[in-house]
């Protein structure tokens, strides 16, 4: 196991990283440095698909700590990211202290023993050796309410529970937010963050993703589809293919018995890659061979 304070530079994490499964850039790995070592959030912005989430992932797993995830949708709120009562449990005491004929304290109903933790409180109450990851994911999906309600936590990290006062961090989780960019931030949010921006990685490196993330896959069919995957996101499509799509496409093609892309297994395996019949009808009118490169 890699403790935090053994990762000493952003070219270790790489490395480390690498071991894990995630071939980082310098500059995520430089961002996911800092943010372990300062400890200070993150927040990681790029398209769908690539590798916003797997980073957290990865990072988890080298550090041998959990990874707590957080999804984020329009609505969520305290109960639902923070904390909540367990109100059965509650009133099957009260009705066994009314059986017994004994009265109960209100503050006895609302103690630890009824308290459900959930993934910002779990982060919180994690006990090393390595702090916990916690991973907020695709945090845009939320409403302003519900990012001011993250600034606690995220300048102190501490949460106040009003039933048991100001909860603070045994050790400050390692904290990584996501967005899509569906919209934007509040300010107030991105202050208090780190920040790194993901790009679509070149073809050499997503290459090298795809084999690592594929192994059964041949090199000359990881080259294949990465750079059809490239020419792909250059249609005018609802949504461009990243590479967690290319990992996908790979998979299919190795299962079908797909040794090198050609128009035809284009048409095969074209529902890995893009999810949307639109998209599918854009890419066949551009051509299925221009596609797969032939």
């Amino acid at each position: 196991m890699t403790t935090v304070s053994e990762i000493e530079s952003p070219q270790q994490l790489v490395q480390e990283l690498a071991q894990a499964d995630y071939l980082a850039e310098p500059g995520l790995a430089t961002a996911l440095f800092c943010a372990v070592r300062l400890p200070q959030p993150l927040l990681l912005e790029g398209e769908a698909g690539v590798g916003k989430t797997q980073a957290a992932k990865a990072l988890a797993t080298l550090l041998d700590t959990p990874l707590i995830r957080l999804q984020c949708f329009e609505g969520i709120d305290a109960s639902e990211a923070l904390y909540e009562w367990n109100y059965p449990r509650q009133l099957l005491s009260i009705r066994m202290a009314e059986s017994q004929g004994r009265s109960l304290e209100e503050s006895s109903l609302f103690s630890r023993e009824f308290l459900i933790e959930r993934p910002l409180l779990q982060a919180l109450e994690h006990d090393g050796p390595n702090p916990a990851v916690l991973l907020i994911d695709e945090v845009d999906r939320a409403d302003e309410e519900f990012e001011a309600f993250l600034f606690e936590m995220l300048a102190e990290s501490t949460v106040t529970v009003p039933e048991l006062g100001t909860l603070k961090a045994k050790q400050p989780p390692i904290v990584i937010l996501t967005s899509n960019r569906t919209r934007d931030l509040h300010d107030a949010l991105k202050r208090r963050c780190l920040y790194h921006w993901i790009d679509y990685p070149s073809l050499e490196h997503a290459t090298h993703i795809v084999k690592l993330r594929a192994p059964q896959a041949s090199k000359e069919l990881a080259e294949q589809v990465a750079a059809a995957v490239a020419r792909v996101r250059t249609l005018d499509l609802q949504k461009p293919p990243g590479v967690a799509e290319a990992i996908d496409w790979v998979k299919a093609a190795v299962l079908l018995g797909v040794t090198t892309l050609d128009e035809s297994s284009t048409n095969q395996t074209l529902g890995s890659v893009l999810k949307y019949r639109d998209d599918q009808e854009i890419a066949r009118e551009q051509g299925l061979a221009w596609i797969s490169g032939e």
